[in-house]
């Protein structure tokens, strides 16, 4: 599961015209989800975007999570993100998850990153969106719990597929 996390001062989601989620600060995170991708990488990644110390303190350094920045968290599916670019000029999505998998993958991220007491927005999974940012700093992440499934994997003594 891959994401892409950006700090926002505001983002949002429109589809058909209509806002389906925004946010002002916060986190804008785009959601990739790949096969083989299990409920444990969503809880784990969840967690771990929650988590990112990102928000400036007092002093102006990154120490402050988004839940005591205060801020939100906006959520959209993004497919793309799983795009192998590296032959020809088409990008090829053979890594991403198939859509039944992928918007029940991203409905459990949502459902953890609420779970953590976060106020979450989301997109529309499989809609053409448009997406509006204004990123902060600017700071933007990526974020991917394919390693920390190979560890896992590893300390269970689990063959790790390459």
């Amino acid at each position: 599961m891959l994401a892409v996390v950006q700090r926002v001062s505001r983002a949002s989601v429109t589809v058909e015209g209509s806002v389906t989620g925004a946010i002002e600060t916060g986190l804008l995170i785009l959601l990739g989800v790949a096969r083989g991708d299990e409920d444990a990488d969503a809880a784990w990644l969840a967690a771990k975007c929650a988590s990112l110390r990102i928000f400036p303190d007092d002093d102006g350094k990154m120490n402050r999570s988004v839940d005591e920045a205060g801020g939100a968290v906006l959520v959209v599916s993004q497919f793309t993100l799983l795009g192998d670019c590296e032959r020809g000029r088409r990008p090829s999505f053979i890594q991403a998850a198939p859509p039944d998998e992928a918007n029940r993958l991203y409905t459990r991220f949502v459902h953890e990153v609420r779970s953590l007491g976060l106020r979450v927005e989301t997109g529309v999974f499989q809609a053409h969106m448009d997406v509006a940012l204004v990123n902060d700093g600017p700071v933007t992440l990526l974020v991917d719990s394919g390693p920390w499934r190979a560890r896992r994997n590893d300390r269970r003594g689990a063959t790790v597929e390459a």
